[in-house]
């Protein structure tokens, strides 16, 4: 088929790569502007971007698919299908309607719950036991389209939103693939969305990365796992050098009890609301992450020590 596909971080790098290799015809490519970012403050194409350089796909990167001239453009690209995946801006109708069968996105969880911007890292946070990626039909509201697919996934004590986040790529990629061919025949069927156990995933706040011992340590637990790899959950303490913010990336529930905050060991095992929670591995500010018997090694965090 011929296809306008439009996506922007990592996520839907595997989804552009499995319909080239499926042969359908990329007519174009919609992606975000690149980012200037780094010392010199270079233009940085999105991963997207990126791949549809390499694979010679004409790329776009409007800052608004509103107006006539904008959907005009897009109709002009006589597309059977357009494949959305993390694109980042709003579609208005005239876009939802110019493909002959309109426009699928992939969402990164089981439908109706967590619809919305941060899908994954809400369903680590929230400590939900599964996840997993959808097919949707897009129409004008947010997420709220009929499903055509899905595959489920199990969230594990250990996996972070990293973790899943991977994960979903990958599976997202075959099943996005396989709804796009199921639609090539005319066999896939989409069915309304359940009206009960909607929710939302706001876009994470950097304001609610601080850690709050007094939760409960499965809460902190999933409150780190969710943030991690980025922004990543934090605490403030003075390591030797000050106070200074120190992100924890990973870690595990521990049997241990004591004041909210303060450590129960000199292995950074914490003391939360109910229970305690052990940190694994964390992040200095500036530093790669390390173990948290590497950190450690330069500087002890005794028993007793109070973490912000």
């Amino acid at each position: 088929m011929r296809v306008v596909f439009m996506g922007t971080p990592a996520f839907a790098v595997p989804v552009l790569s499995e319909l080239v290799g499926q042969g359908h015809e990329i007519a174009a490519v919609y992606t975000r502007a690149p980012a200037r970012s780094g010392r010199g403050m270079a233009e940085t194409p999105s991963p997207v971007h990126a791949l549809a350089s390499r694979l010679g796909a004409p790329v776009h990167h409007p800052a608004s698919l509103k107006g006539a001239e904008a959907a005009a453009a897009f109709r002009a690209h006589e597309a059977d299908l357009a494949v959305v995946v993390a694109y980042g801006l709003i579609l208005p109708q005239a876009v939802l309607d110019a493909p002959r069968l309109g426009c699928v996105n992939l969402h990164g969880s089981i439908l109706p719950r967590w619809r919305g911007a941060a899908p994954i890292q809400r369903a680590v946070m929230a400590g939900d036991a599964e996840s997993g990626v959808a097919v949707m039909r897009m129409e004008a509201g947010l997420d709220t389209g009929p499903v055509g697919m899905e595959e489920r996934v199990r969230i594990t004590p250990d996996m972070t939103a990293g973790d899943l986040h991977d994960r979903l790529a990958v599976i997202g990629a075959d099943l996005m693939g396989r709804a796009v061919g199921a639609m090539e025949r005319g066999t896939l069927q989409f069915r309304p969305q359940p009206e009960e156990g909607v929710t939302y995933a706001a876009k994470i706040d950097k304001a609610e990365a601080r850690i709050d011992w007094t939760r409960p340590a499965r809460e902190v637990l999933s409150h780190v796992m969710g943030l991690s790899p980025f922004p990543g959950a934090f605490f403030e303490a003075d390591l030797g050098h000050g106070p200074e913010r120190v992100k924890v990336l990973r870690a595990r529930l521990a049997d241990a009890s004591g004041a909210p905050g303060a450590t129960v060991d000199d292995a950074l095992t914490v003391a939360c609301g109910e229970g305690a929670v052990a940190l694994t591995s964390l992040q200095r500010a500036g530093k790669a992450p390390l173990p948290a018997v590497d950190l450690l090694r330069g500087r002890p965090v005794p028993a007793g020590t109070r973490l912000g």
